[in-house]
């Protein structure tokens, strides 16, 4: 089995290691372009890209893949570097690309997608922190067959893993990449075997993990406090939930919805000492457990409260500012 990889990203480095380690010929890796990061902002390679260089495994960065496209020329670069690979099969993972169809084409067996879902549930982009936005007990890895659709091709494995009431997007997505490693290596060795079996999506409980916006990443005291602890879990560590506090922006990074005090207008200070920091939602309140102002390093309430004390009874703004 020659098996050709496209992936970006750490969940997608878990996997080629995995891939490589039970011996499997990568003759080809796929992964973006090197990105300006770090306060120096200096081109820094992908974790894919590394771990490629590392086991001596070509690499090609494509800016793009339509053959009609605006990087037309990449693409025909990465189509003659495919082609040349000889690859039977293509694993993709957190890629960031939408592969078109010569792609899906080329290599003899397909390609195979490893989705942090159990599909039909949380296709597109952000599977791990709809979940956990969601409330859901659990959600899983599906190795799919990919098709020209939205995460709608088959699915080939499927296992489930549950959501800690603890977990954050950072904590379950370690574990669903370690996951879908085992699980595409078993794919592999399945399709080696030729026993693979495809098994079509259900029509039933489609739903679309739409991509972060950044603007979702301020506070809406008026939500329920519960849905607020949960958005802070499903934005850590990325983009961080935050709201405005005289002024100034503050990332909050962990809390937990509370019932025990009586009701006020969404976004009032109830609680401001004794080491605790509860504000009013629009339904229940929250209490901030872990903050951090800018420029400053994660703390509990009670150092934060040191530096930076809201009177009780005074108003947050609704929406982190709006």
């Amino acid at each position: 089995m020659r098996v050709a990889f496209a992936g970006t990203p750490e969940f997608a480095r878990i996997a080629l290691a995995a891939i490589a380690d039970a011996g499997f010929v990568v003759p080809l890796v796929l992964t973006q372009p090197d990105r300006p990061a770090g306060r120096g902002l200096k081109l820094q390679a992908s974790p894919v890209k590394r771990l490629a260089q590392a086991l001596r495994i070509a690499v090609a960065q494509p800016q793009g893949l339509r053959l009609d496209g605006r990087f037309a020329g990449d693409a025909r670069a990465a189509r003659d570097a495919l082609a040349a690979a000889r690859p039977d099969l293509l694993v993709v993972a957190a890629y960031g690309l939408i592969l078109p169809r010569w792609v899906l084409e080329l290599p003899r067996l397909g390609c195979l997608n490893i989705h942090a879902s159990l599909l039909p549930r949380w296709r597109g982009a952000a599977p791990i922190q709809r979940a956990i936005e969601a409330g859901d007990a659990s959600t899983g890895v599906t190795i799919m067959q990919m098709d020209e659709g939205l995460d709608t091709g088959d699915m080939l494995l499927a296992q489930a893993l549950p959501i800690a009431a603890d977990d954050t997007a950072a904590t379950l997505h370690d574990r669903l990449a370690a996951l879908g490693a085992r699980l595409v290596v078993q794919a592999l060795r399945d399709a080696a075997a030729g026993t693979l079996r495809r098994t079509p999506q259900p029509p039933e409980g489609v739903t679309y993990a739409r991509k972060i916006d950044r603007r979702e990443a301020r506070v809406d005291w008026r939500a329920d406090a519960a849905q607020i602890a949960r958005r802070v879990r499903a934005f850590d560590p990325a983009p961080g939930l935050h709201f405005e506090l005289d002024g100034e922006s503050v990332k909050l990074w962990r809390a937990a919805p509370r019932d025990d005090l009586p009701p006020a207008p969404a976004g009032t200070v109830l609680v401001a000492g004794g080491g605790r920091l509860v504000v009013a939602c629009g339904r229940g309140a929250l209490e901030l457990v872990e903050l951090q102002r800018p420029g400053g390093r994660r703390v509990g309430a009670a150092a934060f409260l040191q530096s930076r004390a809201p009177t009780p009874g005074s108003r947050l703004p609704p929406a982190g500012g709006d």
